[in-house]
């Protein structure tokens, strides 16, 4: 049934981007653009100027950056977690080298991997990774590995030690191992669906306080964890900061995932119109939180480029940012939303100017 229903929406992804389009082993490529791209780019040039869209953006949306790369496989590790640490860190290193020895210049861990998702691990597997070393192995790990690789690591989450506080923290490593960025879970997955799920991270994790936008060797990146995808309004302002990619590791359960995982992945993507990538852990029925796994690629037109189903594996896809562009000539929505009407603030960036 999987299989039919991704066939029937590469099917219609196909028709929606044709001409141009070949398709070859179940995925989607663009081969060459015979559309009057020109035409459509001098359509979007002239916008009624009373609409005022670049008012929909406060600051105004910055350019999409030249990234140093435009053409690059990425890895997503869809790994399983036991409750032995030691074993997880080996593991998910495993999975790294495995991946990058298969040409991934972008690697992705899953939300959460270094332990058990429950309030009761948070504490015991957590890291102080400003103090490093023995006191963040899983840390030390990535940043070893990503300057041994020379590949871009974001790494999943793990929980993080910081003063009295612990938060749901992604890293992400540059090719020479440095931390490039780190993004505190911003939005606590604090839920309630009676006789299906319960769950409260606020018992024990702190919310994060900042939105995280990193210029990596493969592009500008806005990360966000988990249920943080299901807020639009971070999504529009990663957009609007030029980011390429959102990656957001992930543990959605067996209530939310079937309804919601892939739709918010292609809803972020489409709206958007960029990347999106996630990682989840491996499907383990044992576990007290039960995850959902089906890790994906979601294209700039909300198309699926690669996915799973919940058994541990690595996919490796190819992202083209050239589609990028190519799709908002073909739907220049930045030149068509009502400034006049709406506004999105992105409050750092307004503050900083």
């Amino acid at each position: 049934m999987r299989a039919a229903a991704a066939a029937a929406a590469t099917s219609t992804a196909a028709a929606l981007l044709a001409p141009g389009l070949k398709l070859c082993a179940g995925r989607a490529r663009v081969s060459s653009c015979r559309l009057p791209l020109r035409r459509v780019a001098a359509m979007a040039s002239a916008p009624n100027s009373s609409f005022r869209p670049e008012e929909a953006r406060s600051p105004p949306a910055l350019e999409l950056p030249t990234p140093p790369l435009s053409k690059f496989k990425v890895a997503l590790c869809q790994l399983s977690v036991t409750a032995d640490k030691s074993r997880n860190i080996a593991h998910a290193r495993a999975a790294i080298e495995k991946a990058a020895s298969d040409g991934a210049k972008l690697v992705l861990l899953p939300e959460i991997w270094n332990g058990p998702y429950s309030n009761d691990s948070f504490p015991e597997y957590a890291e102080d990774i400003e103090a490093g070393g023995d006191a963040a192995p899983s840390f030390s790990m990535m940043s070893e590995v990503a300057r041994s690789l020379q590949i871009t690591l974001v790494g999943g989450s793990i929980a993080e030690r910081s003063g009295n506080n612990l938060y749901n923290t992604c890293c992400v490593f540059g090719s020479d191992g440095q931390l490039k960025g780190k993004h505190r879970k911003i939005h606590l997955f604090d839920i309630d669906i009676p006789g299906k799920i319960t769950f409260k991270e606020s018992k024990t994790l702190t919310a994060g306080q900042s939105p995280t936008v990193v210029d990596t060797d493969v592009g500008r990146i806005g990360i966000g964890i988990c249920y943080d995808i299901r807020f639009q309004e971070l999504a529009m302002l990663y957009a609007a900061r030029g980011a390429h990619l959102l990656c957001y590791p992930g543990a959605f359960n067996m209530t939310t995932g079937p309804l919601h995982w892939e739709l918010l992945q292609r809803a972020r993507a489409a709206d958007n119109q960029l990347f999106v990538a996630t990682c989840g852990p491996a499907r383990d029925t044992s576990a007290g939180y039960v995850a959902w796994g089906h890790s994906t690629l979601v294209g700039p037109f909300g198309e699926v480029i690669a996915t799973t189903e919940h058994e541990e594996t690595t996919i490796i896809a190819d992202i083209d940012y050239s589609l990028i562009e190519q799709r908002r000539q073909f739907l220049p929505l930045q030149h068509q939303r009502r400034g006049d009407l709406y506004q999105l603030v992105d409050v750092q960036r307004l503050g900083s100017n």
